[in-house]
């Protein structure tokens, strides 16, 4: 199958989550409203279970996708980083199971996947992928966190400052996440990631 068709029945499970809890979301009504059989979805994932999968693989995959893009902005790190806690902030506030991967609060809308790796029989290699292991919270604080020291470092800078660096991508990750849980006031996250680092050396 392509990928595109993949995709597109990827996006009709979300849509069709966004409209009622997944245990109300069947498969044949995936299946058509992406205009393939339902046998085609089967083929493709196997079962709801690899459907969920796949889509909480998806959804961890884009907002991955968009820490990268934030962290390709302006060349100040401290405004990388609020654009980093940005991102995380919106992605959770307009993505339910973005919300729910970064906090471990899975509602009971949503599917659950366990996030361990399940036995994989798929001959789809993005299934195969889908059905591994899936990022915990902490899996995403050090995702995160080691994708912005790889970026901000930049090759030859010391120890040291590798470490103080590590800590301050986490402790922007962290409140961003605390944001998610509790949404602040006036100001938002940006103001207490830049007043949180601004405390911190370097």
């Amino acid at each position: 199958m392509m990928p595109a068709a993949r995709e597109s029945l990827l996006d009709a499970a979300y849509t069709a989550l966004a409209r009622r809890p997944w245990s109300a979301v069947r498969m044949v009504d995936v299946a058509a409203a992406a205009g393939v059989s339902r046998q085609t979805l089967y083929n493709e994932f196997g079962s709801k279970d690899g459907l969920a999968r796949a889509l909480v693989r998806r959804e961890a995959d884009g907002y991955l996708a968009g820490v990268d893009r934030a962290l390709a902005g302006p060349s100040d790190p401290r405004d990388r980083l609020t654009a980093t806690a940005e991102w995380t902030t919106s992605a959770a506030r307009d993505n339910a199971l973005v919300r729910a991967m970064l906090t471990g609060c899975w509602s009971e809308r949503l599917p659950s996947p366990t996030l361990s790796a399940v036995p994989s029989t798929s001959a789809v290699p993005a299934q195969r992928r889908a059905d591994g292991p899936l990022p915990t919270p902490g899996d995403f604080v050090a995702l995160v966190r080691d994708r912005a020291v790889t970026v901000l470092a930049g090759p030859g800078t010391p120890k040291s400052d590798t470490a103080d660096l590590a800590r301050s991508c986490e402790l922007a990750v962290r409140l961003a996440l605390s944001c998610v849980a509790a949404p602040p006031g006036e100001g938002g996250v940006a103001d207490l990631v830049r007043s949180a680092l601004h405390r911190q050396p370097g």
